[in-house]
């Protein structure tokens, strides 16, 4: 992961810069973390579909949280994600 996006009750968003996936079309990975005893509860978001990939620790109702954060945030994630890209040319 590269973009820091936010940090809210100790859970950390960042994401990746846009990506092409094998079938031509543009993703970006978003990741939701937080400390826990052993390590890192996490859950992998696909961007723009918003599809949850992989999880471990996060409750269900904590999941459905995720997925409308990234629907409410997901534009500015890929104007950040882009901003990266034009930098970087």
């Amino acid at each position: 992961m590269k973009n820091y996006y936010s940090t809210i009750n100790h859970v950390v968003l960042t994401f990746s810069d846009i990506k092409t996936n094998t079938d031509g079309f543009e993703t970006i990975l978003a990741r939701f973390e937080r400390p826990n005893e052993n390590g890192f509860d996490f859950a992998e978001w696909k961007l723009p579909c918003i599809c949850n990939v992989r999880s471990y620790g996060f409750s269900e109702d904590e999941i459905m949280e995720q997925e409308r954060y990234l629907r409410n945030n997901a534009p500015l994630m890929w104007d950040l994600a882009r901003e990266e890209m034009v930098t970087i040319a």
